[in-house]
C-alpha cells in the first residue's frame, strides 16, 4: 500500500509538472527538444474544477457495468455514478454507437429514421399531452431551452425555484439555482424562491397532518408576494427530486397543489428529471409520477442517464407550448443535438432498460438498500434519516437527535473512509451531510449488502475511536 501511494504522488507530482502549449499538446516543463521554442504558458488545473477526493484524488482508467477501476487495477464499487445510466461501457450502447458512427453522424437538417423512432419510443413513456421533442447535447441546455420555452409561452419573465436548488451551469441557469447564485451575485429580482419540501429538516415536517399542502401554500405565498410588486411568473422550476438540495423526497401531492397556484398566475410547471428519470425511482419511468397520475408537467427536461454519459439531452413539452415557440419565427437549432449518432445511443439505453428490466431492478434493489439502511440507523444514532425511492436514497447524518445539526466533518470522514475500502459515494445537502446513493442501475443486491456492511463496520469504529468533530477533520 505504501509503494501504491508512492506511485499515486508521483502521478501526482509529474501531472504538476506538465504544460500545455496551445494547439501543440502536452509536454514536461523545462524539457528541451521540438516543445523547447514554445511560449511558457502554464496549464493548470483550476480549484474551481474540483475532483471526488481532492486530498487522495482515484485515477479512473477504466469501468464496467457498476464498477471502476483505477491505473493499478483496483476495483471499485460505484454508487453515485447516475450518468452511467444502464452501467459503464454497456456494450449494446457502445455497438449502436460504434455502428451509427461507421455510417452517419450529422446534424438533424436532414430528414433521419433514428430522431424519428427515438422521439417516438419516448413519448411512449410520457402522458400523451407531452408530444413535442427537442434535443440537445446537455441537462444544462435542457433546462435554458425549458426558461426560453415558458417564457415565449407566458409572456412573463420571473421563475419560481426551490431553496438550495441546481439547474444547470448556463449563466441563465445560475441565476434560478440558489445553490450557486447565493454565492456569486446574489439573486436577481425575477428569481423567487420557495422553502425546499423537506419533511425531515423543513418547516412541514412527517408529523405536519398535510405537509404538500402546507408547502405548496408557502409556494402561493412567495407568488403573491412576487406578484404583489408587479412581477409575473413565467415558471416553476423544481428537480422531481431534489437532490443537491439533500436527496429530497417530495409529499405526494405536492407538485399538484402547486401546478394550481403557478397556472393561475399564468406560469408553467417545468419537472426538471435530469438526474431521476429514466426508470431510476423504481415505481415509474418518470420520477414526477410518484406525484399521482393526474399530475402531468409542461415541460419535461432530461440529461445524463439520457445517453449513458454521450452527450445527448431532450426537452418534452405540448403542442400549445412548442407552437407559442414556433410563433416567434426564430428556429431552432442544435447542430448535435439530435444526430443519427445519439438518437441511437438514446434507442439502446431504452432497448437495454427494457431488455434487463432495469426499472423494476431499481425498485427491488433499492427497496432492499432502505431496509439495510433502516437497520443501520437503528443501529448508530449518527444516521437521523433514510429517504429514498428506487436507486436514488440519502442518508442524513446528524451531531445530535434534537437539534438534528448536520454532522459535515463525520460525513466527510466517512466517504473518505469508505473510498480506502474501495467504495465510491459522495455528500450532498446544504450542509454537505447527506450520503447520496445514485448508482448505475444494474447495482446489485449483493453489492447493497457488501456497501452496507462497510458502512456499518466504519461507523462502529467510528463510535469507538473518535469523540468529537474535531478529530474526524481530515488532513490536508
Amino acid at each position: 500500500m505504501a509503494a501504491d501511494r508512492r506511485a499515486k504522488a508521483d502521478t501526482l507530482a509529474l501531472r504538476r509538472q506538465l504544460i500545455r502549449y496551445p494547439g501543440r499538446g502536452w509536454a514536461a516543463r523545462g524539457c528541451a527538444g521540438r516543445h523547447a521554442h514554445a511560449p511558457r504558458t502554464h496549464a493548470r488545473r483550476t480549484s474551481s474544477c474540483r475532483l471526488f477526493f481532492p486530498e487522495d484524488p482515484v485515477k479512473i482508467v477504466r469501468a464496467q457495468g457498476q464498477y471502476m477501476y483505477d491505473e493499478q487495477g483496483a476495483e471499485y464499487i460505484d454508487c453515485i455514478n447516475n450518468v452511467a445510466h444502464v452501467g459503464h461501457c454497456h456494450p449494446l450502447v457502445v455497438q449502436a454507437a460504434h455502428e451509427q458512427n461507421q455510417v452517419l453522424n450529422t446534424n438533424s437538417r436532414y430528414l433521419h429514421d433514428n430522431i424519428v423512432d427515438y422521439a417516438q419510443r419516448l413519448s411512449e413513456t410520457l402522458p400523451e399531452q407531452l408530444c413535442v421533442f427537442y434535443f440537445l447535447n446537455s441537462g444544462s441546455e435542457a433546462n435554458d431551452l425549458a426558461l426560453r420555452l415558458a417564457r415565449h409561452y407566458t409572456g412573463h419573465q420571473d421563475v419560481v425555484v426551490l431553496d438550495h436548488a441546481y439547474h444547470g451551469h448556463l449563466s441563465s441557469l445560475i441565476d434560478i439555482s440558489p445553490y450557486k447564485f447565493r454565492n456569486l451575485d446574489g439573486q436577481k429580482e425575477w428569481v423567487h424562491v420557495a422553502p425546499l419540501p423537506d419533511t425531515y429538516r423543513g418547516p412541514y415536517q412527517k408529523d405536519h397532518p398535510n405537509p404538500a399542502v402546507a408547502y405548496a401554500n408557502e409556494v402561493k405565498r412567495v407568488v403573491s408576494s412576487a406578484q404583489e410588486k408587479g412581477r409575473k411568473i413565467a415558471a416553476f422550476f423544481a428537480e422531481s427530486l431534489p437532490s443537491v438540495g439533500g436527496q429530497i423526497i417530495p409529499p405526494a401531492g405536492y407538485f399538484s397543489q402547486v401546478a394550481e397556484h403557478i397556472h393561475r398566475a399564468g406560469g408553467v410547471f417545468v419537472a426538471d428529471e435530469i438526474q431521476v428519470g429514466f426508470g431510476r425511482v423504481g415505481k415509474h419511468f418518470w420520477a414526477f409520477q410518484l406525484q399521482g397520475k393526474d399530475f402531468v408537467p409542461d415541460i419535461v427536461t432530461m440529461g445524463k442517464s439520457i445517453g449513458n454519459g454521450h452527450p445527448v439531452a431532450c426537452v418534452a413539452t405540448t403542442q400549445p407550448v412548442a407552437r407559442a415557440f414556433e410563433a416567434t419565427g426564430v428556429e431552432y437549432f442544435n447542430t448535435f443535438g439530435g444526430s443519427p449518432v445519439s438518437c441511437a445511443v438514446g434507442l439502446a439505453v431504452l432497448n437495454v432498460l427494457e431488455k434487463e428490466q432495469l426499472q423494476a431492478h431499481a425498485s427491488s434493489v433499492g427497496s432492499f438498500l432502505m431496509e439495510l439502511l433502516g437497520q443501520q440507523k437503528i443501529k448508530h444514532p449518527i444516521i437521523g434519516d433514510v429517504r429514498g425511492v428506487g436507486l436514488f436514497i440519502g442518508v442524513d447524518l446528524i451531531k445530535d437527535e434534537a437539534t438534528r445539526t448536520p454532522a459535515t466533518e463525520e460525513a466527510a470522514y466517512l466517504v473518505s473512509r469508505l473510498k480506502e475500502n474501495y467504495i465510491l459515494l459522495s455528500t450532498d445537502g446544504p450542509g454537505r451531510n447527506i450520503l447520496k446513493f445514485k448508482p448505475p442501475m444494474c447495482f446489485s443486491l449483493d453489492n447493497a449488502q457488501h456497501v452496507v456492511a462497510k458502512l456499518d463496520a466504519i461507523l462502529t469504529d467510528m463510535e469507538e475511536k473518535v469523540r468529537s468533530c474535531e478529530t474526524l477533520r481530515l488532513q490536508p
